[in-house]
């Protein structure tokens, strides 16, 4: 159950950071993070803090709990079944 929040929560970050067209750097220059922090995160190995997680919606320019508010992105069809 765990590892399947953090793959929906780095799906959802991978989407959002695509909708504004950025890279994984640009992103993580922009969080002040290391880039292959950011790469971990989409691909559902990290679970990022409180404070990582704030970097991120600032960086990202939207609420925390716009951050946080996720779906399945896999049912809806807006990627592929990659983790399963």
């Amino acid at each position: 159950m765990k590892s399947e929040i953090l793959k929906q929560f780095g799906t959802h970050v991978r989407h959002l950071r695509q909708l504004q067209d950025l890279s994984q750097e640009a992103l993580a220059e922009k969080a002040n993070m290391h880039r292959t922090y950011i790469g971990m995160i989409e691909r559902g190995e990290r679970n990022p803090a409180l404070l990582n997680l704030v970097r991120l919606a600032n960086a990202l320019d939207i609420s925390l709990p716009e951050l946080l508010t996720f779906k399945d992105y896999v049912n809806e069809g807006i990627c592929d079944n990659e983790f399963n």
